[in-house]
């Protein structure tokens, strides 16, 4: 069995393996368990595992042509910072509708794939990179419909520490890929803790 990316304990103090009290049917595979409370508990070693094959994907695309969205209030910070790192293109908070697809509008941009924080919250932002064909990547919790996702991300999309913890080690492994960085020298340049969104 492969290591994990980071220490096993680090994915569960930032919650990342916590679901939510619904499941859809296509989240059923990465489900590890339900807990007495009734929380769908996700599998910690396929979300590892997606992240390195998520970090080898996003590689295949210039980076300057990758767009990051978050509508979610605690991915807004970590998915700005995971685009900055990489540097692809972050739209955060509201996600003004035709930026994808209405060449009159200021925003409007053309990106060649879309990474949402949650394709239930980003669904305008979805449902426009659908109609475009471009390909989708998402961070998907336990209740959340793959139909419009290609590349499935299992995890908390609503917890602040969750969001930081992922979006601190995919702009990681991304470099990483790259040969950008390491380990070590990521850990040093960017603390984990600054990525989570403080209001």
């Amino acid at each position: 069995m492969t290591e994990l990316l980071v220490d096993n304990e680090l994915y569960e103090t930032h919650a990342v393996d916590i679901g939510t009290q619904q499941k859809s049917a296509d989240m059923a595979t990465f489900i590890r368990e339900v807990r007495a409370d009734g929380l769908y508990l996700l599998d910690i070693n396929i979300t590892d595992s997606r992240i390195r094959i998520i970090a080898d994907f996003l590689n295949r695309y210039e980076a300057a042509n990758i767009m990051v969205v978050s509508a979610r209030q605690y991915g807004q910070r970590p998915a700005r910072l995971f685009a900055e790192a990489i540097g692809a293109r972050a739209a955060v908070g509201r996600f003004i509708p035709g930026s994808l697809t209405n060449p009159a509008l200021r925003s409007y941009v053309e990106p060649d794939i879309l990474f949402v924080t949650d394709p239930a919250a980003d669904q305008q932002a979805l449902r426009e990179a659908v109609n475009t064909g471009l390909p989708i990547v998402g961070i998907c919790d336990a209740n959340n419909n793959l139909r419009n996702v290609d590349l499935a991300l299992p995890a908390n999309n609503k917890g602040r520490r969750s969001l930081a913890l992922l979006y601190w080690i995919l702009a990681r492994e991304v470099l990483k890929v790259r040969g950008e960085t390491t380990d070590e020298a990521w850990a040093e340049a960017q603390d984990v803790d600054e990525w989570e969104s403080t209001f």
